[in-house]
């Protein structure tokens, strides 16, 4: 047998608790086939001679937004502003390049760093030049955008109202100030979107190009196709593209938001009343792209204090429309949105229920619940993200209706200071939980948000152990995990909670050759030091994916032996 990669002289941790460590690792057709003397003495197809790096199962991270990612990389950046004057100065600088009538599209915008102030319609109008201007914030939850956009949406006439589920908010006269949080978002959006398909597979391009080079090898788009998360109405189209064009550089698994679901006539024993054409639910698609779960949106965000709580956030309101929603609120009437986790879940889909604050969080619960007494399904996981409050009567349900939790511990470095100041002490123990989740025998994926916050796994492994915020407060520290938990979360742990388990997240012969080599073991470093470990190379299916170094080679065959002289004989005589 002839091998198609043969990885030699390495220090693999293979995250499999039977076999632990090799120093070699053999791969055929894109699956692993043998560790070590199982392998060794096969020729190859090409050598990775790792030289005694550490070699991990690539990086799984099972809930990001990746298009969404990829169109910041070309839009206006203010995520470094620290004051409203800077996000103003920025806006002129980049508006002096476009055409007169061209839109002004930022991203990274993050009141919290600002003094909790947010830049204010007039002045951008006068820093864009009469432009229209959309600045997101970090969130994703509200964005920022200017007079020519807001009466455009109409939302500058007399008489609007607010759509349901989102705030526009207004200054101290009652007119609005350029401020629109949640559902409110689709006023901006409906003047922009949609992308062209072609728009949308460069942005995944060079998202995954990206993600290559942080050991990234899989991952799972939080929201297609609707709903203020998505990009177009054919999505899934541009992601297709993507791969057919060799624009889809990771393995991708792709959210349906729920808006895009409709009814559905089918025969009424099938019990599908509610879905997409054709049928096609979670699982449709194959190792390389798949359709997972559906995206339900509960509540909002806890930066923008827009997540549904159970007790009021901390400090003063910072305007009218905190001060009317001090425990934030809810997307929709809670009960229209259980009956859509429950009718998805009838017609076969995995539900994945955004709810942030603990009282969206007894909401998703009790509409699992539901969902699973009206229609029993076994094996099912169905996922509550971010999970970003969970009081400790909560846990307990987590592990009886088998929910998995999807909380994202690179906030905690991020944003950790902001959302204990909106917490408070006693809550920020109960926020965003690991260990906690782990002592439940609950499978815990790494997951990251990006681009909410910076996405890059390592240093999030690194918050899962530190659990530090930026100024070095510890953030709930008896949620912290040893660092081979916080590996076997971004690798095994995202490979079960995606419907993937047993097929990849460990080096064991039978599962997937995705591979990270990095220049350090996250085992024996510091752990301050995790997040600063170079990641050398990334390999899918055991081909070079990202290998700047060469470390992946083609053999050099032996050249073969020259045929031996012929001596001339000696004379007999």
């Amino acid at each position: 047998m002839r091998l198609d990669l043969l990885v030699r002289n390495a220090n693999i941790r293979t995250l499999d608790e039977s076999r632990p460590t090799a120093r070699s690792l053999g791969v055929l057709h894109g699956r692993i086939v043998g560790l070590d003397d199982d392998v060794d003495h096969l020729p190859a197809r090409r050598v990775l001679d790792a030289g005694g790096a550490t070699v991990l199962p690539g990086f799984n991270d099972a809930h990001c937004h990746t298009a969404w990612f990829g169109l910041t990389l070309s839009q206006l950046d203010v995520s470094g502003c620290r004051t409203t004057d800077e996000v103003y100065a920025a806006v002129a600088a980049y508006a002096e390049n476009l055409a007169p009538d061209a839109w002004v599209i930022g991203a990274g915008l993050d009141h919290n760093k600002m003094g909790g102030n947010y830049p204010h319609r007039a002045h951008l109008d006068r820093a864009a030049g009469g432009r229209p201007v959309w600045l997101k914030h970090t969130s994703g939850h509200a964005c920022v955008v200017n007079t020519p956009v807001l009466d455009a949406a109409g939302a500058l006439a007399p008489g609007f109202t607010d759509p349901k589920g989102g705030v526009v908010s207004r200054d101290e006269h009652g007119l609005p100030d350029g401020l629109l949080e949640e559902t409110a978002q689709s006023l901006v959006q409906r003047q922009v979107l949609p992308y062209p398909v072609e728009t949308i597979a460069d942005a995944v391009n060079a998202a995954t190009r990206h993600y290559l080079s942080e050991g990234i090898t899989s991952f799972t788009e939080a929201g297609i196709g609707g709903g203020w998360i998505g990009h177009s109405p054919v999505e899934l189209a541009a992601y297709q593209r993507a791969r057919d064009t060799g624009r889809l550089h990771t393995r991708a698994q792709l959210m349906a938001a729920s808006d895009v679901l409709h009814p559905l006539t089918a025969h009424a024993d099938d019990d599908i009343a509610l879905g997409l054409d054709l049928g096609i639910r979670t699982g449709f698609g194959d190792d390389r792209l798949s359709l997972g779960p559906v995206k339900i949106f509960l509540d909002g965000s806890l930066l923008g204090r827009t997540a549904a709580v159970t007790e009021p956030f901390c400090g003063c309101p910072h305007d009218e429309a905190e001060a009317a929603n001090p425990t934030g609120y809810f997307q929709n009437d809670p009960a229209s949105m259980t009956d859509l986790v429950v009718d998805a879940h009838r017609a076969g889909w995995t539900v994945a229920a955004h709810a942030i604050g603990d009282r969206a969080v007894d909401l998703a619960l009790d509409a699992f619940t539901r969902a699973q007494r009206v229609k029993p399904r076994a094996g099912v996981l169905h996922r509550i993200e971010h999970a970003g409050v969970v009081r400790p009567d909560q846990l307990a349900r987590f592990a009886e209706a088998g929910v998995v939790p999807v909380p994202q511990h690179n906030f905690l470095h991020t944003f950790g200071d902001a959302m204990a100041a909106a917490l408070g002490p006693e809550r920020t123990a109960w926020s965003y939980r690991l260990r906690s989740f782990l002592d439940l025998g609950l499978p815990v994926p790494g997951s990251s948000d990006r681009p909410v916050a910076p996405g890059a796994p390592l240093p999030a492994i690194q918050s899962m152990v530190t659990r530090l915020t930026e100024t070095g407060v510890p953030y709930g520290p008896d949620e912290s995990v040893p660092l081979l938990a916080a590996l076997r979360a971004w690798t095994d742990g995202s490979a079960q909670a995606t419907g993937f388990g047993g097929r990849k997240g460990r080096l064991v012969p039978g599962q997937l050759a995705d591979l990270t080599v990095l220049d350090g073991d996250p085992v024996r470093s510091d752990p301050d030091l995790i997040g600063a470990i170079p990641v050398l190379a990334t390999l899918v299916g055991g081909e070079p994916a990202y290998d700047p170094h060469g470390l992946t080679r083609t053999p050099v065959p032996p050249s073969p032996a020259a045929p031996e002289a012929v001596r001339p004989q000696e004379n007999a005589s």
